[in-house]
Parts: structure tokens; C-alpha cells; sequence
């Protein structure tokens, strides 16, 4: 039983050391979402993380621990909430029928 608290505790928990714009290692990772040479969308316990750059490389992946490794050049990291798009399209809705 500890040790299951021991892990949801470690698993919200989300992390960005980035060395140099060239290798970025990520922690509090819940999927992948897309990755492409240019750009790689990650969920995490933050919220969707948009990455982009040029040569892009998902070089570690571990779901099970969170954690992911990218390696390229960097140019930007960009959160968003998950929540957000769904709240935009239901309050525009919300307005159009009333």
C-alpha cells in the first residue's frame, strides 16, 4: 500500500532539465502523443507539451517511469492545458444556443 502512494506521488511530478538546446530529459510524462523531426507533443502531468525544433529524436522512452529523452535542436517548449479546447467549444455552444 506504501508503496503505490510511494509511485502516484512520483508520477505527478513533472520535470524539464534541458542542456545546451540540444537534449532535453523529461520526467512527469504521461504518453506521446506525436513526434516528427520538427516537433513532439508529449502529455504530461502539466498538461499537453508542444516541443519544437529541427532534427528532432525521441531517444529514450519509458512510460512506465515517465520519463523521455529528446535530442535535437530546440527552439521553444509550449504548454497547454488538456481541458482548454473542450472548455472554448462548450462555452461557444453555450453562447450560440441561448
Amino acid at each position: 500500500m506504501e508503496e503505490r502512494r510511494t509511485e502516484e506521488r512520483q508520477h505527478k511530478v513533472h520535470k524539464v532539465y534541458l542542456n545546451g538546446r540540444r537534449t532535453a530529459v523529461l520526467s512527469g510524462v504521461r504518453d506521446v502523443l506525436s513526434f516528427d523531426a520538427k516537433e513532439v507533443y508529449l502529455e504530461t502531468e502539466q498538461g499537453i507539451l508542444l516541443i519544437k525544433g529541427d532534427e528532432l529524436h525521441v531517444n529514450r522512452l519509458s512510460l512506465e517511469k515517465g520519463e523521455v529523452d529528446v535530442d535535437g535542436r530546440i527552439d521553444s517548449f509550449a504548454y497547454s492545458d488538456k481541458e482548454e479546447p473542450v472548455k472554448k467549444a462548450a462555452s461557444f455552444l453555450g453562447r450560440m444556443f441561448q
